[in-house]
């Protein structure tokens, strides 16, 4: 049987490496947004203001995936640990 040990080391890899995705995503979009809207533009035809909002609301989705399915199961598990 898989202790809880195991699990919260799952959950604690697991959410760096998505904010590392997170980061780049951001960093990306903040240094190299013109690349990125050239890139996107070759398949969808977007303006300036619909890219900036695609982009926003999905790092505000991927944060809250974050939060719901790797930082909290994360928190539960160490709490449960350590008490």
């Amino acid at each position: 049987m898989i202790n809880d040990d195991f699990w919260s080391r799952v959950f604690f890899c697991s959410l760096i490496i998505i904010l590392i995705i997170l980061i780049i995503w951001f960093l990306l979009f903040i240094f190299a947004r013109n690349w990125m809207k050239q890139l996107h533009g070759k398949w969808f035809q977007l303006s300036d203001h619909t890219f900036d909002a695609i982009h926003y609301g999905g790092m505000a989705i991927y944060k809250i995936g974050i939060l719901l399915l790797n930082l909290v199961p994360f928190l539960a598990l160490y709490l449960i640990r350590n008490s």
